[in-house]
């Protein structure tokens, strides 16, 4: 499991820093992952990783939005 968190991290960082992971990651999340990732992993699991990273950047999306939303006033 902590492997995974790993690889969720740098998946999450990648899609953040880098604009055309990003697209690729958009268009298609699971080939991006697997890319990411080095195997191909049962469909399952990648699509748990896939919406693990989802919700990780756009919950530091959210938060950062609402930080630099409170400067802004």
């Amino acid at each position: 499991m902590e492997e995974i968190k790993k690889k969720v991290e740098e998946i999450v960082n990648k899609v953040k820093n880098d604009g055309d992971f990003a697209n690729k990651f958009k268009s298609n999340p699971v080939e991006a992952v697997e890319s990411v990732i080095g195997m191909d992993l049962p469909d399952d699991q990648i699509n748990n990783v896939v919406e693990m990273v989802k919700a990780k950047v756009n919950v530091d999306n959210g938060i950062v939005g609402k930080i630099k939303g409170l400067f802004n006033k």
